[in-house]
């Protein structure tokens, strides 16, 4: 299986507001919390390494991307 990184969701602005309001009234720890098992739910449910590995990569070069925007701005 190949990573996908094009929408899957059917209402893609609603998928991310239930991530988004699943974070509500948390305190920071504990939204890096629910962030973190979330990350690992889902990783288990595509159950492929490669495909993990790959998303994985591409999340921090995407990170570091947008780190070094940030910083061009500055």
């Amino acid at each position: 299986m190949a990573l996908s990184t094009r929408s899957n969701f059917a209402m893609p602005d609603d998928a991310f507001r239930a991530v988004v309001e699943a974070h509500r009234g948390l305190s920071d720890g504990q939204s890096a919390d629910l962030d973190a098992a979330l990350v690992l739910i889902l990783a288990n449910h595509i159950g492929d390494l490669d495909v993990l590995n790959e998303a994985i990569g591409l999340a921090k070069r995407r990170m570091l991307e947008a780190s070094q925007q940030q910083q061009q701005q500055q």
